[in-house]
């Protein structure tokens, strides 16, 4: 039988559903005289809630940062609705990386370090020759040694993403709670995060993401191909094939 491949996510789709359209609404359709306030901030925020429940759903598992994703735009949502104040918004903007460097931190203590479900993932990485290879060479001991260090800097990207995120939203925050100018200031935070907080934090991951590649072709002893998982699905797709025939 064919193993069911999960469908790749549309980077341009994901984009356009999680940004694009919640920060035109929210800039754009804010006016009494559209949908007001309320319903702009229940209609934008309807979107990325909706994209990140239904990749739950198709991908039959709880994928850790999904479930982040959504649970933050969800707030986002019931403070607007609830007219918190701005610094109750600031807050949970920087709470919720905090919570998950700090978790990623702590994580170590545990059987189950996060930075193994985050970065190192079947879709990825072939995870079994991995293992194999690292046993093999009697590593074991020297990657989980290894993988501290990986695993703070893994957290630095959170614990930078929490600052960033607190002061944009301090800085772009300034209406009244409820009204149309503060609704189209979140529409602007959406957008200006994707620029002020993100590159900063992907510059971060891909420096962890290339210190980790770097450690496992030194641990391993294989090429960094070898122990990707689209290229041990490229070579055991043919048999499977054949199989299936």
């Amino acid at each position: 039988m064919n193993e069911v491949k999960p469908k790749q996510e549309n980077l341009l789709v994901s984009i356009l559903i999680n940004v694009m359209i919640p920060v035109a609404i929210l800039s754009f359709l804010s006016k009494e005289k559209y949908l007001g306030p309320v319903w702009a901030l229940v209609v934008g925020l309807l979107f990325p809630i909706g994209y990140g429940l239904r990749t739950l759903v198709l991908d039959r598992k709880a994928d850790f940062m999904s479930i982040i994703g959504v649970v933050s735009v969800s707030l986002t949502g019931v403070f607007g609705i609830l007219k918190l104040p701005a610094e109750y918004m600031a807050i949970k903007e920087a709470a919720i990386p905090l919570l998950l460097g700090l978790a990623i931190v702590i994580s170590l203590k545990t059987p189950f370090p996060l930075i193994k479900k985050i970065m190192m993932t079947e879709a990825l990485f072939d995870v079994k020759r991995l293992k194999q290879a690292l046993k093999e060479k009697g590593n074991e001991g020297v990657f989980e040694k290894r993988l501290v260090g990986l695993t703070w800097g893994l957290a630095s990207a959170m614990f930078l993403s929490s600052g960033l995120n607190y002061a944009l939203a301090k800085i772009v925050l300034k209406s009244e709670p409820g009204t149309e100018a503060f609704t189209a200031e979140l529409g602007k935070m959406t957008g200006l995060s994707h620029v002020v907080v993100l590159i900063p934090c992907m510059i971060v991951m891909i420096w962890v993401m290339n210190k980790l590649f770097n450690t496992l072709t030194e641990l391993t002893g294989l090429k960094l191909d070898d122990l990707l998982a689209a290229h041990h699905k490229e070579k055991t797709a043919p048999a499977a094939d054949i199989q299936a025939d």
